[in-house]
């Protein structure tokens, strides 16, 4: 209960500091109000007279006549210009009272500021499990990750859901559901995949899971060969890997959009390309790391010639793969304001599309082609930030539940039962010898060592093999789909612009 105390110490220590800090210092708004960003202003109403040649609207000669054009809608602010018109934008830096009244962004500010105090909540937690083990306590910082990945998923899923609500969104809807069923197949395909090639652990985590459930529910005296069979559990796993495709789809296609135009502005920084494009292969590499013959046995069980033997160790391969997801999150969101402002820059590049066709346009139409840009980049960061930040916690909770070691590196590391299972031994406490004579009246110790005693079974039913075999498997599905959406994204994006 001691070690329990400290984390109730490091929850309310934090929870104190988001109440105190969090209306003065944001690391949301530090990343769109402090790295830089700037955004096109629409011109004016006199600019787009002046340009287009329009001449300037008259005062109405009595009020009935601007009573009639109010009334049939036609107000005088409103008139055309041509779509080639030449203009000149200005330029802006976003600060915080432009942003404040954006779209999405207090859902934005949430979900970064709550993730980076997860993130403080972890690190202290760790560092203090290090030094006190855990024995049979629970983990809090899993729960401010789990809260973590629910608020990062709600969000997708209310971005996701706006694609349903509106009537002019039949293609962006037919999209997402498309994804959904193309995701479900390959998640269909890869749990089929012998474990032998892609190191999922799910085997092991369904025997594990069985075994124990089945057990459990045998001294709650309700016989079962088990909860679910193989095929369910798959099945259901197929169907929530589908869902998170969906999710990822809009975001990983506005991630390949912006990454294509960074590379556009960037051509002049032969460094900052290289950055970018390491960025975005980056995940692909985390993906790979999860198939078994190209990476761990190539890399821990193979020998290569003149050495006498592997490169790594089992431990060092692990603690590797998880700090290579840290340090890919950290390289995207330092990468974070050039892709925003490679988005913001798409205002300028609309005004350059407009130039090239021919008619004309309602000043109002021009300006909302302009500021609609702007009106939206929360949401956009959104879609940038939302999926690293699930792919990070997803990680952190695999490491921590699976048994993993951040020392991995210079110590072998042992898989521990402590975090997520009791102890066997605890699990089938007997109770009759708390009591020998069965006909003593109700009596309130026992009935407590009782439940604990069968909270302690329930705990062994998630054992460490468990929470190892289904969290790894999400966690390299997140790697999966995020690569595999923005690689679609950039496929769309050369055909077109080759087109």
């Amino acid at each position: 209960m001691a070690l329990l105390g400290a984390q109730l110490v490091i929850t309310l220590v934090m929870v104190s500091v988001i109440q105190k800090l969090s209306p003065h210092y944001s690391f949301a708004k530090w990343i769109l109000c402090r790295t830089g960003l700037f955004r096109y202003l629409h011109p004016t109403d006199d600019e787009l007279r002046t340009k287009g040649g329009v001449p300037k609207e008259r005062p109405a000669k009595s009020k009935h006549k601007q009573q009639n054009g109010v009334a049939n809608g036609t107000g005088s602010s409103q008139f055309h210009i041509p779509r080639s018109i030449e203009v000149e934008l200005e330029t802006s830096p976003v600060l915080e009272r432009d942003v404040v009244h954006l779209r999405y962004f207090t859902e934005y500010q949430w979900l970064v500021d709550f993730s980076v105090y997860a993130g403080i909540v972890y690190l202290c937690s760790e560092i203090f499990h290090y030094f006190y083990p855990l024995k049979q306590e629970i983990n809090l910082s899993m729960v401010w990750c789990l809260l973590v990945i629910f608020f990062a998923l709600k969000l997708l899923s209310s971005l996701t859901v706006l694609y349903f609500q509106s009537d002019e969104s039949i293609g962006e809807r037919s999209m997402v559901i498309v994804a959904c069923l193309v995701y479900l197949l390959i998640a269909m395909i890869v749990l089929i995949i012998d474990e032998r090639i892609l190191e999922t652990g799910l085997e092991d985590a369904y025997t594990s899971f069985n075994a124990s459930a089945s057990k459990f529910l045998t001294d709650q005296g309700l016989p079962s060969s088990g909860p679910a069979s193989k095929i369910v559990v798959k099945f259901f796993l197929a169907l929530g890997c589908g869902v998170l495709g969906s999710l990822f789809t809009f975001p990983g296609l506005r991630m390949a959009k912006m990454h294509w135009d960074s590379l556009k502005y960037c051509r002049g920084n032969r460094m900052l390309q290289i950055l970018l494009n390491v960025s975005f292969v980056l995940p692909f590499i985390l993906v790979i790391l999860w198939i078994r013959p190209i990476s761990r046995d190539y890399l821990t069980v193979r020998v290569f010639e003149g050495m006498q033997q592997p490169l790594l160790k089992p431990h060092v391969f692990e603690t590797l793969r998880l700090l290579l997801v840290i340090f890919v999150v950290i390289m995207r969101f330092a990468l974070m304001p050039i892709y925003l402002q490679s988005y913001l820059n798409l205002a300028y590049d609309k005004m350059l599309d407009l130039r090239k066709e021919a008619g004309r346009i309602t000043n109002v139409e021009f300006q909302k082609k302009i500021s609609s840009i702007f009106y939206y980049l929360c949401v956009v960061t959104l879609q940038f930030a939302a999926p690293l930040i699930l792919c990070l916690y997803l990680t952190l909770m695999y490491k921590s539940l699976g048994g993993f070691s951040w020392a991995g590196i210079f110590k072998e590391s042992v898989v521990l039962q402590h975090e997520c299972a009791a102890d066997s031994d605890m699990a089938v406490m007997p109770t009759a010898d708390l009591d020998p004579n069965p006909e003593q009246e109700f009596n309130i110790l026992e009935s407590a060592q009782s439940l604990q005693a069968s909270f302690a079974s329930l705990k062994n039913v998630f054992s460490t093999e468990v929470y190892k075999g289904f969290l790894g498997f999400a966690t390299w599905w997140s790697y999966f789909t995020l690569f595999a959406t923005s690689s679609l994204g950039i496929v769309y994006q050369s055909y077109f612009n080759k087109t």
